[in-house]
């Protein structure tokens, strides 16, 4: 017997794009960039031309001469989403944020009161563009691997249910890529391979795919494959990291530009866990190159932290680790991420009793950005330099 499709998973349709085109009748129905030197994102009509998120705005613009650029309004999208998922606790109080435009709804206890899944999504989509005035994609099924999935094939702007007793047909017939953990590197030695689709997947034996792509994606792609995902729509989840990152367009980028641009990254990490009371141990930096591939760098800390020195001083060892790397392949984006958070709401106090040199500095910082604005303090370092925009998050 089979249980009932009753996760919902809910995703705003180029959310950035579609709050402009909302907000500015000229930029309806046209293609929309947001983000000048780096598409931080667009419209569906700049996507069938071929723009992309993250790519160049050059190289954007040459694909589609006609987009119309229009610079990021982080206040609106926040305020847009905090919009969104009250219509989301209005429909149910089982949601699970996954980002500030996408969310897993569980609505399996509400058939009594307001409906089936399927009635719910349909009127969750309608609340939404009437309170809110965004498309959204609801993809409905049994388990929040499937509905991800579903959502995606009915994007954009589209409500797609997928029964239980049809689970597999669906989902065998998709390309590799829907499978999450498949990215181009795993895309491409199942495709060398001519592994193609899902079905494909399925029908390999797990202890071939650990064979071929190692144990926990071997293991990780075959479960999906089955639609083996046990997980529940988890409320109240605090986030297991803080990160920033910024994109810089194609180089060369001077290695002092580089270094500015993670100290700017480093003090939003540094405030975000300072306001949060949650200090961490391991520090991690993010590159993605030229060729868009991506590696992490990371070190652990001795003891949690949230001192904005010490973090940097582990970031900018990791980043000249990575020096070599990065002179052979280029660089056009850096993260910085602290993980392994404490929940507990402090730092632990060593002997002898001594507060850290920094410690008031940052303290001091982050009640003068709180009163006046994020903006009212730089570092000298970033002076006369464009800081990229500060992206809205969901609230831990």
């Amino acid at each position: 017997m089979f249980v009932s499709a009753s996760i919902l998973h809910a995703d705003l349709d180029a959310f950035y794009a579609s709050v402009e085109q909302r907000d500015d009748p000229r930029l309806r129905g046209r293609p929309v960039i947001v983000g000048g030197g780096v598409v931080l994102a667009c419209s569906y009509e700049a996507k069938r031309r071929g723009v992309r998120t993250a790519m160049g705005g050059r190289q954007a613009r040459a694909l589609c001469p006609e987009a119309l650029v229009v610079p990021p309004r982080m206040k609106a999208y926040s305020t847009a989403s905090k919009a969104v998922f009250e219509v989301f606790r209005s429909t149910t109080p089982v949601i699970e944020g996954i980002s500030i435009d996408e969310a897993f709804l569980d609505v399996g206890g509400l058939l009594r009161i307001a409906g089936t899944p399927l009635e719910i999504a349909t009127r969750l989509r309608a609340d939404v563009l009437r309170e809110v005035g965004l498309p959204i994609t609801v993809g409905v099924a049994r388990t929040k691997f499937l509905a991800k999935v579903a959502s995606g094939v009915a994007k954009p702007d589209g409500l797609l249910l997928v029964e239980p007793d049809r689970e597999l047909e669906f989902l065998h017939a998709l390309p590799v890529e829907r499978l999450w953990g498949v990215g181009a590197v795993t895309s491409a030695k199942l495709r060398e391979r001519r592994i193609t689709t899902v079905g494909q997947v399925a029908r390999l034996g797990e202890a071939t795919l650990v064979t071929m792509l190692g144990e926990w994606a071997g293991r990780h792609l075959h479960a999906l494959a089955h639609n083996r995902d046990p997980r529940p729509v988890v409320t109240g989840r605090r986030r297991r990291s803080v990160g920033a990152q910024r994109a810089l367009g194609r180089g060369p980028h001077p290695p002092p530009f580089v270094e500015a641009v993670l100290a700017e990254l480093v003090d939003r990490v540094g405030r975000r866990m300072r306001a949060g009371g949650r200090p961490g141990r391991t520090v991690t930096l993010r590159l993605r190159f030229a060729d868009f591939t991506r590696v992490t760098r990371s070190h652990t800390l001795s003891r949690p932290t949230w001192h904005t020195q010490t973090i940097l001083d582990a970031v900018r060892r990791l980043h000249t680790a990575a020096a070599p790397a990065i002179a052979r392949r280029g660089l056009t984006l850096v993260g910085v991420a602290v993980g392994n958070l404490d929940a507990g709401g402090g730092v632990q106090l060593e002997l002898p009793f001594e507060v850290a040199a920094g410690d008031s500095l940052d303290t001091a910082l982050d009640a003068v950005r709180d009163r006046f604005g994020s903006a009212a303090l730089t570092r000298a370092s970033l002076l006369g330099r464009r800081q990229g925009p500060t992206v809205p998050l969901l609230p831990d």
